[in-house]
């Protein structure tokens, strides 16, 4: 059976039933199969104690994000974005918020980067080694696109936004060599990669992202710049970019080597069968 766009059970169930591998940034996550490493090898501690009113008052508040208008639910999308970045107990990450998204991260923190001090570099098997500022990102012709989100585990979000530069025109301009047949993106939390074919990474739906749901991508959902690879599962579009290298042959990204599919399309990989999202 296809899975649609879910149901409040099936993602109450995502909550108790918690996994990773939908991105290296704060989302919500839940693998099919049992991953390799246990999950303190995430980067963050476990098994600190907590008061029971702290523990009933953070559960109240994901319930009240359930209920709540959009405008309170973005609040609370804020406020579970900043707390999850200090919450040694990782209770945080079992909350819901508004979007659909909620937050998950594979290491311990992630440095904040803004328009002064966002690089985006670009090298490897090209002519034309560049690094861009998020100004020069923004002075490029942008496209937007309107597609759902499919995270491996399970649970989409439909119809959400994305804008930015198409990634062939930066490879394009890069001048990508002809022994070229991969792209691998790197990231500023320190441990995430990914990786895509050149012929994938040069697709009309694989962007260099700068806004997410009509508003500029803010540090938790993977800002001020992050891939956004649109027929693929979600941990497909590294939160956070930094690098983008091209290479002769793929090389695995970091849930690629914990068993995850390279080739990720949404509906034909993982063992899922969901429907396609482009």
């Amino acid at each position: 059976m296809r899975s649609g766009y879910g149901s409040l059970t099936s993602t109450r169930d995502s909550w108790l039933d918690r996994g990773r591998g939908c991105s290296n940034g704060r989302v919500n996550s839940e693998r099919p199969q049992e991953p390799a490493e246990p999950a303190e090898s995430e980067g963050r501690e476990r098994g600190t104690p907590i008061g029971r009113r702290v523990l009933l008052g953070t559960l109240g508040l994901g319930a009240l994000g359930v209920v709540a208008a959009p405008t309170l639910q973005r609040g609370m999308e804020s406020f579970l974005a900043g707390a999850s970045e200090n919450d040694p107990t990782g209770l945080t990450d079992l909350l819901p918020n508004g979007g659909g998204f909620r937050y998950y991260s594979v290491t311990s923190s992630t440095p904040r980067k803004n328009a002064e001090t966002y690089r985006l570099k670009i090298d490897g098997l090209v002519d034309r080694p560049a690094t861009y500022t998020l100004a020069d990102l923004r002075a490029m012709p942008q496209t937007r696109m309107v597609k759902d989100v499919q995270c491996v585990t399970g649970w989409r979000v439909p119809g959400t936004p994305f804008e930015g530069v198409r990634l062939s025109r930066l490879l394009d301009a890069a001048g990508v060599r002809s022994s070229a047949g991969a792209v691998r993106f790197t990231c500023f939390d320190g441990a995430y990669t990914e990786s895509l074919t050149l012929d994938q990474a040069r697709r009309a739906d694989v962007l260099v992202a700068l806004r997410m749901q009509d508003k500029n991508l803010g540090h938790s959902h993977g800002g001020p710049v992050r891939l956004y690879v649109a027929p693929m599962y979600f941990y497909k579009s590294a939160k956070w970019l930094s690098g983008i290298t091209v290479t002769e042959d793929v090389q695995p990204g970091y849930w690629e080597n914990r068993g995850y599919d390279i080739d990720a399309w949404v509906g034909n990989s993982n063992g899922r069968d969901d429907e396609p999202t482009s």
